[in-house]
């Protein structure tokens, strides 16, 4: 293993289109509402909700993803706690 082999184990990088599996809770702030219902935006990642009781735009939510494409970075969620502006 080289020097710089050594320097960077364990390096990730983030990307601006992360992907989730099924079944897995986030915790992200609810970016978007129209005609379908609110959506979640974790870069460019869409993760959309549908409708939600008593929540804003802007508001940190947990919310567990119901499904996902990892050709199109969309999906679907539930909410499954709200946690508010200051989360």
């Amino acid at each position: 293993m080289s020097r710089l082999d050594k320097l960077l184990a364990g390096w990730t990088f983030r990307t601006a289109t992360p992907t989730f599996d099924a079944g897995e809770v986030i915790t992200a702030y609810v970016t978007h509402r129209d005609s379908d219902g609110y959506s979640v935006r974790v870069g460019d990642s869409i993760i959309r909700v549908g409708d939600a009781d008593d929540v804003a735009i802007e508001t940190k939510v947990r919310l567990k993803v119901t499904s996902f494409d990892d050709a199109t970075y969309e999906g679907t969620g539930e909410i499954v706690d709200v946690l508010g502006a200051d989360g």
